[in-house]
């Protein structure tokens, strides 16, 4: 089975997807900004600006649309590394499903499971890893919301913490509530998840530099060579 090409299917449908779903909510923002029919701004001297809820809620709806987006890229993620696991005829520990996977989750317990059967150096990847373990605690905090009062979520200070760097964030959070010293954030409270279209496309192309790295480098330990050369 060609499992990074499924894996890049998911990918494809992903970017699609949003695509295609975007749209209506986009062009609802265009129009409310350009005064145009239905959003043609009737007279008034209240000062508040006119069909604000209108372009808040397609805000918002862009906003749930990427939340699923970044779920289903998780769920891409998880499911590539398990077939591997699959394929390549050498289970998971229990050992280690007890500590690496059950202590600091599904990603971490893999990359521990293939460097200590196949000797696969994850640090080699030209992917950004730490865009990858923010993939899936951002799917975790999408999954599990701390509130019912708000339909974005925030990230805990736990998240934060291993966070150093988060590509989830708006610029706005990060000046508002992040101050740096010597290069290192300090986070006064934990910010929304914000995921844009660019910060989503962003993931996807990371996740797939780590699956076409990944997928030549476990094909050449599992089967001696690799399909790409």
């Amino acid at each position: 089975m060609d499992i990074l090409y499924f894996l890049n299917s998911r990918i494809a449908f992903i970017r699609q997807f949003y695509g295609s779903a975007s749209a209506p909510f986009l062009e609802r923002k265009r129009k409310i900004e350009a005064g145009e029919d239905p959003f043609v701004p009737p007279y008034s001297e209240d000062g508040e600006p006119p069909f604000l809820d209108e372009w808040l809620e397609a805000d918002e709806s862009l906003h749930i649309l990427a939340y699923s987006c970044v779920s289903m890229l998780a769920s891409a993620l998880h499911l590539f590394l398990e077939a591997w696991v699959g394929q390549s005829g050498v289970p998971v520990g229990n050992p280690l499903k007890q500590s690496e996977f059950k202590k600091r989750g599904w990603l971490s317990g893999y990359k521990a499971h293939f460097t200590a059967r196949f000797g696969i150096a994850f640090e080699n990847s030209p992917a950004d890893f730490k865009v990858l373990e923010e993939v899936v605690l951002a799917r975790n905090r999408i999954e599990h919301p701390s509130s019912i009062t708000d339909q974005k979520t925030q990230y805990s200070t736990s998240d934060m913490k291993k966070l150093s760097n988060p590509l989830f964030v708006n610029k706005t959070d990060i000046s508002l509530l992040n101050l740096f010293e010597d290069e290192e954030p300090r986070w006064f409270m934990p910010p929304t998840l914000y995921v844009t279209e660019s910060q989503l496309l962003a993931a996807l192309a990371e996740v797939e530099k780590f699956a076409e790295w990944f997928d030549t480098e476990v094909e050449r330990v599992v089967y001696g060579h690799s399909s790409k050369g």
